[in-house]
Formats: C-alpha cells, structure tokens, sequence
C-alpha cells in the first residue's frame, strides 16, 4: 500500500516539476478519452500539440491567443502573490474591451495614429476602474474579493450586451449585435505581414520582465509579497494591507483591460457579444501552472493557447465538441492541483524503510 508522508521541508524540485508531471497525466487522460470518443489518439495528439505549430502562420496565431492569456496572468500573478483572489479578470477585461472600443468609435477618416495608444490607455482605465470596484468594496465593507469580482463578470458582459444590443449597434449591420468595423487607423500595429500578431506581443514581453523587476528587485514588490505570504509581518514592517490590496488589483485590472483592448482594436477589429473568451478564467489556469512566475507564465500561455486552437482544429476536423478546450483545460488544473501534493509530501510504500518519490 501507498502512504503520503510529510515532507520535512517543501520539496524544490517538485515545484517545478509538479506542472510537467501534470501535463503528462493530462495528456495521457486526453489520449484515453480521445479513445472512448472513437477517435485517433495520435491524431487528436497531433491537432492539440503539432498543428498549433507547424508553419510559420500557425506559430503567429498561437501568439495571437497567447498575448491575452499572458497579459491577464501577469496581473493576476501579483494579485495571488499578495493574497488577494481576484477571480474576476474576464470581466476586466470585457470592460477594458469596451472603454477601449467607445474610443475606437470616436475615430473617422481624419483621425490621426495617436488614437492607438488612446485605445489601449482607455482599455488600461476601464480595467483598473472595474477592480477598483472590488479593491473598494472589500477595503471599506470586508466583502469578499472572490465573490464581487467573480459576480462583476456577468455585470460587465451584461454592459457589452446593452451596448451592443442598444446605442453602439451598427445602423448598418444588417440588425447583427456588433459595433460597426472600427477605422483601420485604429487597428493595433502588426509586427509582420501576413500575421495578426500585433505589438501586444511585445508589451506582454515586456510586461513579464517588468513584473519580474517589480516582484523581485523592488522594495514594493517585497511588500506585496510578504502581506501575501504573512499579514502579521507585514503590518509589523510598517507594511500597508490596504495598499497593497489596491495595488495588486488595479495592476492586475489594468492587465486585464490591456487584454480587452489590445483583443477588440487588433483581431476582433469590432465590439460583438462574443469578445468574452474565457481568456480571464483560463489564464487563472496559466497563473498557477506557470508557478507566479513570468518565465514560467509565459510557457504556460503557449501551453495554454494550445489547448485553444486544438480544440478549434479537433472541432473541425474531427467532429468533436468545442468543450474539449474546456475539458482540457480543467484536466490540467486538476492533475496539477493532485501533483502539487508532492511538494508537501512524499510517496512511499508502508513498511519500508527507506525510498519515495
């Protein structure tokens, strides 16, 4: 028989190789239920983990999913660093898509480029201004941050809805729920033709260093972390809670809403029901896998982009249901969630004296 037994000390390398271990479980559960489903194990291997990266056009529209999934990731790194759970990033960064979409329809023929970064500062806004609705709610009546912000996602999506559905609909969409196209001056700068990768590759990049520099090399990031980790510390420090409870959620707001904008003034190119993803639960997934680490968030936002175009290509061409990202997506978070037992614990068969896992 199997015992878990405590650790003496938290095992370092089970850290990181908990993540890898998860995803070698979750692909041998996908190739068994690809198995059940009636379908070819190495093909549905090969649309999920192959496609996704065999030209060079691939490649750019797995950066495309990645960006949004690595941008949101970033600011929800910090807000789990510091304790506090903002599960409600999709609604962020709906809101950052639609301030960032009523700029974009301030734009006509005559509008000059400055309306790019207009854009993507109004998206910045809108997302700061919707976590600041919990960061104010939790700072002044105690609520629950998991709760407002998680509630604040059908609010927001309900505001896209009225907007699209009412006063921004397009007059000559053909009675279609969508803004009309956005001015091409508008369109966030690509980085190459013949890909949609835009710039918002590059500020994710550089978002990940910077987030790297604040964790790591900052006074600040050091507050943030230790009234994560230790409230009574911090407090004792000279630390505020309540700064950093503002701080980590309008960083991780302003992430989300750089998401929405960069999303509806670059591939989207308009507002319509359908700009909420799922990119802000997903990258909650993209968070943890990734370790809170902006080296290791950006693997996992490939990792994760993957799962979405997979399952888009396993829709497609091999009549499979469009859930199988989500299924995916949810295996993964679940066997990590198993796999993260053998940082705090070791494996080892009763009765033996020495050896485990």
């Amino acid at each position: 028989m199997l015992k878990l037994e405590p650790r003496p000390q938290a095992s370092g390398w089970w850290t990181y190789g908990s993540p890898l271990l998860a995803l070698a479980v979750t692909v041998l559960i996908g190739v068994a239920l690809f198995v059940a489903l009636g379908k070819d194990p190495v093909r549905g291997l090969q649309v999920f983990f192959w496609e996704p990266v065999r030209t060079p056009y691939a490649i750019g529209e797995l950066m495309v999913k990645a960006t949004p999934l690595l941008l949101i990731a970033l600011g929800l790194a910090v807000c789990f660093r510091s304790n506090v759970w903002n599960i409600g990033a999709e609604g962020q960064f709906v809101i950052g898509a639609v301030t960032a979409g009523g700029m974009a329809l301030l734009a006509d023929k005559t509008t000059g480029p400055w309306i790019v970064p207009a854009i993507l500062l109004a998206g910045v806004l809108g997302g700061m201004v919707w976590a600041g609705l919990t960061a104010l709610l939790r700072d002044k009546f105690n609520a629950n941050e998991i709760l407002v912000s998680l509630m604040l996602v059908y609010v927001a999506t309900l505001v896209l809805g009225y907007l699209v559905y009412g006063p921004w609909k397009d007059p000559m969409g053909y009675n279609f729920p969508q803004t009309k196209t956005f001015e091409k001056v508008t369109q966030i700068p690509r980085l190459m033709q013949g890909s949609r990768v835009s710039i918002g590759l590059l500020l994710a990049l550089a978002g990940a260093a910077a987030l790297w520099v604040f964790l790591f090399r900052t006074r600040a990031g050091f507050a943030q972390q230790v009234g994560g980790l230790a409230p009574a510390a911090a407090r004792y420090a000279g630390f505020s809670s309540r700064k950093a409870l503002w701080t980590a959620l309008l960083i991780s707001g302003g992430a989300a809403g750089l998401a929405g904008a960069l999303e509806v003034a670059g591939p989207i190119g308009q507002l319509t029901p359908y700009v909420p993803a799922g990119y802000g639960f997903a990258a909650i997934i993209v968070a943890f896998v990734g370790r809170l680490h902006p080296v290791g968030m950006i693997l996992s936002a490939i990792l994760m982009s993957m799962f979405y175009i997979g399952g888009e290509l396993a829709q497609s061409r091999m009549g499979l249901p469009k859930s199988l990202t989500g299924v995916f997506q949810g295996l993964l978070l679940f066997t990590l969630l198993a796999c993260d037992t053998l940082i705090a614990y070791r494996v080892r068969w009763v009765g033996s004296k020495k050896g485990g896992v």
